[in-house]
């Protein structure tokens, strides 16, 4: 932005709040997943407790890092960007609050239910119908502050980054609407209101797309503003990025089926999973190639800015995990990987590879900005933290892929009578070292975030920092 007006204010209140919950989800959820790996290395962890057993915790996992720790990334930098890009202040500081502390209830109340036994056993939609309707109130009051300061802009171009933004909260409210649709037996119990089969697409319908806009197409949104900002470079192709997100959305919402290969669906379905699956390789590299372009005339840039690094490598697990997952809808090869450890390193490599190194460069972008700081306490600490999560990321996804595809094929083999070669839990013990491998790639990813932690405070608590929502003090 060129011009900007010196008297105009923004709400980066809310932003601060949900960009430091980023970081304290990011390290509740993620210190939950390490505890969960470890149980299966040393299942004695589970303590012999029903609220520390893997079956509740696991869930409670999920939920913080996605929920918790994505969702307040998306929250915080949907919030800053649509304000920066429309030059307008949210429409409502209210609303805009509401949505922060309820979002953190809704947090808190996962936290508490799941460890309890309470939980709908949907993935990803664990929590039951009261949490559930929370979730819708607070989601439409994020749509109202969202869409509500896109219609007060003073600018005339609605910048892509708030197309896919736009998108994700659109999606995300028909998702939850419409997967969570149940009957309530009693105060946190209820039952689907679909049955069988149906009960099974409308979950993964919710499930793949779930990971299709929460997890992919509002991060998008995220690596459309921030990747260009930091390095300093307009978008490689703004035509790319139109076409980039038309083709995404309406391939994504096609895909579902490939999770229920080989079951009761009927075939065509699963097919059409498969092939849509197929077809959004194209719109994925298409976003990939065109976030790794902006870095046009800035490679040099790596060298020096580990935010920058942690933004490109981001892309770069992007591109790995979105060719990865449609060859594993392909029948033939998901009759290896279904329900192997192959798939939780799929998962990982676009959770901990893209979701997370993204969030973690945008906070590290943010943060300065929103305490009128030049840069962050420690660049040193930020390219420490790059490292642990490169390496801690890498470790951990390799353990599973070797773990998945060894699995696959233990399971498989049969004699020449037909009987098979391998026990189930022959297959589990020769997992044994790979999962003590994913165990320490999650400590020294976790080590990262707390690195982040430390210098995330030491930067807020800074003499020169203070507040800055004034439009001025921040003209880009």
């Amino acid at each position: 932005m060129s011009t900007v007006n010196a008297n105009l204010t923004y709400n980066y209140k809310v932003v601060r709040q949900f960009a430091i919950m980023t970081v304290v989800w990011g390290i509740v959820g993620m210190a939950m997943g390490v505890l969960i790996a470890a149980q299966l290395v040393w299942p004695s962890l589970n303590l012999d407790l029903p609220f520390t057993h893997f079956g509740r915790l696991r869930p409670l996992h999920t939920n913080a890092v996605i929920f918790g720790f994505g969702g307040s990334a998306l929250f915080a930098t949907s919030y800053y960007v649509v304000q920066r890009t429309c030059q307008a202040r949210l429409i409502s500081d209210g609303l805009a609050a509401f949505t922060f502390w309820g979002w953190q209830a809704i947090i808190v109340a996962a936290a508490i239910t799941l460890p309890m036994g309470l939980t709908s056993s949907k993935e990803y939609a664990e929590l039951e119908w009261p949490i559930d309707i929370a979730i819708a109130v607070v989601w439409v009051t994020y749509a109202l502050v969202f869409f509500g300061t896109i219609m007060k802009r003073s600018t005339p171009h609605i910048y892509v980054a708030n197309w896919f933004y736009g998108a994700f909260i659109i999606t995300v409210a028909a998702l939850h609407i419409g997967n969570n649709m149940a009957l309530p037996a009693t105060a946190f119990k209820s039952y689907s209101a679909y049955a069988g089969v149906t009960d099974a697409m409308m979950q993964w319908w919710y499930g793949h797309n779930a990971v299709g806009f929460f997890l992919t197409a509002g991060f998008l949104g995220m690596m459309y503003y921030f990747v260009p900002k930091q390095a300093n470079r307009p978008v490689y192709s703004y035509r790319l990025s139109i076409v980039h997100f038309w083709a995404l959305i309406a391939t994504y919402v096609w895909a579902g089926g490939h999770h229920l290969h080989y079951s009761a669906l009927p075939d065509w379905a699963q097919t059409a999973g498969m092939v849509m699956s197929l077809i959004l390789l194209a719109p994925s590299w298409g976003g990939m190639i065109n976030g790794m372009m902006t870095l046009s005339g800035a490679w040099h840039k790596l060298r020096t800015d580990p935010i920058l690094r942690f933004l490109v490598v981001s892309l770069s697990f992007y591109g790995m995990s979105t060719f990865e997952g449609p060859m594993m809808s392909i029948k033939t090869v998901n009759a290896l990987s279904h329900n192997t450890d192959w798939t939780i390193g799929h998962v990982h490599s676009g959770a901990l590879g893209w979701v997370a190194m993204i969030s973690i460069g945008a906070v590290y972008h943010l943060i300065p900005k929103l305490w009128g700081l030049q840069a962050m306490y420690s660049t040193a600490l930020i390219n420490v933290h790059f490292w642990l999560a490169t390496v801690g990321t890498v470790l951990y996804i390799v353990a599973m892929w070797v773990n998945g595809i060894m699995q696959g094929l233990m399971w498989r083999a049969v004699n020449e009578d037909g009987t098979l070669t391998y026990s189930f839990v022959e297959a589990l013990e020769a997992s044994y070292p790979g999962y003590f491998v994913r165990f320490l790639g999650g400590v020294i990813f976790l080590s990262g975030m707390l690195i982040m932690a430390y210098n995330v405070y030491m930067t807020v608590r800074q003499k020169e920092a203070v507040a800055a929502d004034n439009a001025a003090a921040q003209a880009a």
